[in-house]
């Protein structure tokens, strides 16, 4: 690796008659680093787009240049350049001031939709998602992914989602290029990711590039803002069961900066005030916090530090409760080698446990599950010339596995004692290359090898047939236990089929080595997180896709057709009656299968006017296989849905108001009811055959919004944001249970769980 550095770095030296133009783009307000910012030479039709820490670099033959910079919702910049000599530009845009004129608000928007070889990739900037409709005033990055084709919801107000058919815990969840092991709050009504303190998102959905692995259903990489080097500024807002505050500032003015954001829910203290016993002597609420801090020491070398820390804590009358949350840590070094070759190196640290909580009496004790993760990783770009860059790098993961661990008191009907914890060791070398073969056809390639390897001290069991350990293997530790591996080709392909019109082909092949092993289909965080082992194999993904994409009137309608097909080996599931809590032998109660999803998105974007927003629908198929259950044939996933509908429109009335709604339709969740019943010693038992072979009710939902602002300055911004979850009141089923019937007890009637029906909200935010 380190040879390639040294080649690739001294390279220029080929390069006698062509030079480098190379820079950042950045907020003049504040002096952060754009993300995808558009670098445009028109005379010679050649281009490029910041990395991911605002970088370009351009490779051109000497001579006189206009450059134009540009970036979505900001002022582009145009600038003569004299390039006879490899030359530095950083450029600083100032955010575009919307004029409303009585009809139309003009914008400007980019075909990066329709050039680039990305498919299925969703970015999301929070400032431009605002105004949409949020559940009790809370604005959530994850919500409104929710509202993409291919992506469905958990559940209720719930913020865990679903990608092509994948498991939820097939989603990587990258904060600051740390993985949130539970992205949830409040068993999944918000999402742990507070908007304030977020730059941008991306979501990538299965074809992913080869920078990114270990899950087969998508990657949302998420960047926290990196804080004003300008100025101080505080913002923030109040709403009616949780608040948040921002503060941001330079640490050396154009040379470092910092952020610390904070939110917390009150519903605890709302609890307090209540007549009723019971729910006085609750607790409920969550909290997080993030922090940056970042320094230029030159041109050539930044460091970031950044960290997340967020709790849950549920407590029922002093008798039953539990708390969960994450910690994140990502110490960053950007380092420019030449105008060609960009680092990015990382130390990671995430930590994920949960903490199940019995004070009733005698029962006192505790129960700790969780995983942990340190991991080192670096990232190369090469910018060969303006048709060609390399990516290259590696990734080194250590992770520990917490199953269980129980802390009673003598007078508990449960034991204390430990599950074995578990270690294991991932790694991946990668390299892709994106390559403008013609003014027609682009291409970005490339291969990920990655390998896992269960490391001692450990216990590995062998089990008969009826789920009894008969062999036991003891390793110590540093011993190799288990090792797999393998290559991951990844490729992505876009035609021009002229100047507003491409299609697209890619394919790639996943591994994933670690599992989530639950029951709810919820956003539950009582789970367990499960390495492969000698038993349990890595998940396999191979997708395939294939898409048209079309811009109208200037880009200012967006549309898109993608079809894609995704076959999935070594699929996990529990044996029908499996018993996986606290159980040291939980490989026996696993069964393992395959799956497969297919299906076809349509998506429509309006970017500018009064009146913006977009529909999307997928139609889909999401199938299991397993031996051992619904007699060997296959059966719908529990989040296949065939039908999956979601409209968004935010009209701008006048310069004062915003008004904003969502309509969201989707086929019920596929569900296993019992078939029948019998009784035995007079007790009623339901019978369970077909594995998922009914629907649950189909699921519809309107949310309104609207934002009053109060007053709007270079400085200054206040507003007050309405929403109404529900608004037509739909009940929707949470679940459904199966109960006798009072007066005919041979009769079973279902009962259905609705959590909302009209669900107001309002929040006043500031800027100062």
């Amino acid at each position: 690796m380190f040879a390639l550095i040294v080649v690739l770095a001294f390279s220029n030296a080929f390069f006698a008659q062509t030079v480098t133009l190379s820079g950042y783009v950045r907020d003049k307000a504040s002096g952060e680093e754009l993300i995808g910012a558009n670098v445009f030479l028109p005379a010679v039709q050649m281009g490029a787009a910041t990395n991911a820490y605002g970088f370009y670099s351009l490779t051109l033959p000497k001579g006189k240049y206009k450059v134009k910079f540009s970036y979505i919702g900001y002022e582009p910049e145009t600038m003569e350049i004299n390039l006879f000599a490899s030359k530095s530009v950083n450029v600083e845009l100032r955010v575009k001031s919307v004029n409303l004129n009585e009809v139309v608000v003009e914008a400007e928007r980019g075909d990066e939709n329709v050039t680039s070889t990305q498919m299925g990739t969703s970015e999301i900037i929070p400032k431009e998602i605002k105004s949409i409709p949020v559940f009790l005033g809370e604005q959530d990055i994850l919500k409104t992914i929710q509202l993409m084709p291919g992506v469905s919801q958990a559940g209720d107000g719930n913020s865990g989602f679903f990608v092509r058919g994948g498991n939820a815990d097939q989603n990587l969840i990258l904060l600051d290029e740390a993985t949130v092991y539970n992205a949830s709050h409040l068993l999944g009504f918000f999402s742990v990711f507070n908007s304030d303190a977020i730059k941008n998102a991306k979501l990538i959905k299965g074809s992913m590039p080869p920078e990114y692995g270990g899950r087969l259903a998508s990657v949302l990489d998420i960047n926290m803002k990196e804080g004003n080097m300008r100025r101080f500024g505080v913002n923030g807002g109040i709403g009616l069961i949780s608040s948040r505050l921002t503060v941001e500032g330079p640490i050396v003015k154009d040379k470092g900066s910092f952020l610390i954001s904070g939110r917390r829910t009150y519903a605890d203290l709302l609890l307090k005030i209540s007549n009723d016993a019971e729910l006085s002597s609750s607790v409920l609420y969550f909290y997080d916090l993030n922090l940056k801090a970042n320094y230029r020491f030159s041109n050539a070398d930044r460091l970031f530090l950044s960290g997340y820390f967020g709790r849950d804590n549920f407590m029922f009358k002093d008798q039953f409760g539990f708390d969960w949350g994450n910690i994140t840590g990502t110490l960053r070094w950007n380092h420019l080698f030449s105008d060609k070759l960009f680092m990015n190196t990382s130390l990671i640290y995430s930590d994920y446990n949960y903490v199940v909580k019995v004070e009733d009496r005698d029962e006192l004790f505790n129960i700790t599950s969780g995983i942990r993760d340190l991991n080192l990783k670096s990232d190369f770009e090469y910018f060969l010339n303006s048709n060609s860059a390399l990516k290259f790098g590696g990734v080194l993961y250590y992770h520990t596995f917490i199953p269980g661990v129980v802390e009673a008191a003598e007078t508990s009907s449960l034991n204390s004692k430990e599950i074995e914890r578990k270690y294991a060791l991932e790694g991946a070398l990668y390299v892709s290359h994106e390559y403008k073969v013609s003014p027609l056809l682009k291409l970005n390639y490339g291969l990920r090898y990655s390998n896992y390897t269960v490391v001692g001290p450990g216990t590995v069991y062998s089990f008969d047939e009826n789920e009894n350990p008969i062999d036991t293997t003891v390793y110590s530790s540093g011993d190799i236990i288990k090792s797999y591996g393998g290559i991951e080709p990844r490729i992505s392909a876009a035609y021009l089929l002229d100047e507003t019109s491409s299609v697209k082909l890619a394919y790639a092949r996943n591994r994933q080595y670690v599992h989530l092993l639950t029951t709810s289909s919820s956003s539950s965080p009582i789970a367990i997180w499960q390495p492969s082992t000698s038993i349990v194999q890595p998940e396999i993904g191979d997708q395939i896709s294939l898409g048209y994409f079309k811009n109208f009137n200037k880009n200012a309608f967006e549309t898109s057709v993608e079809i894609y097909y995704k076959d999935m080996q070594n699929q996990i599931d529990y044996k029908n009656g499996a018993d996986v809590i606290l159980n040291e032998y939980v490989e026996s109660q696993l069964t393992f299968g395959k799956g497969r999803s297919y299906g076809i998105e349509f998506f429509v974007k309006k970017n500018v006017g009064n009146l913006t927003g977009w529909i999307s629908y997928t139609l889909s198929r999401t199938e299991r296989t397993f031996a051992e259950i619904n007699n060997g044939n296959a059966y719908p996933a529990r989040q296949d849905r065939t039908h999956d509908v979601s409209i968004t429109l935010i009209y701008q009335f006048s310069k004062r108001w915003t008004f904003s709604a969502n309509w969201i339709y989707y086929t019920g969740d596929a569900a296993t009811f019992p078939s029948g019943k019998y009784e035995i010693d007079g007790t009623t038992i339901n019978l369970f055959t077909e594995r998922n072979g009914y629907r649950m009710p189909d699921y519809h939902r309107l949310d309104l919004g609207a934002t009053w602002l109060l007053k709007k300055n270079e400085n200054t911004e206040m507003s007050l944001t309405f929403s109404l979850f529900n608004a037509y009141g739909r009940r929707n089923a949470y679940s459904i249970s199966f109960r006798e019937n009072e007066t005919n007890p041979s009769y079973t009637e279902a009962v259905r769980l609705a959590l909302f029906t009209y669900v107001p909200s309002i929040t006043f935010n500031f800027r100062f």
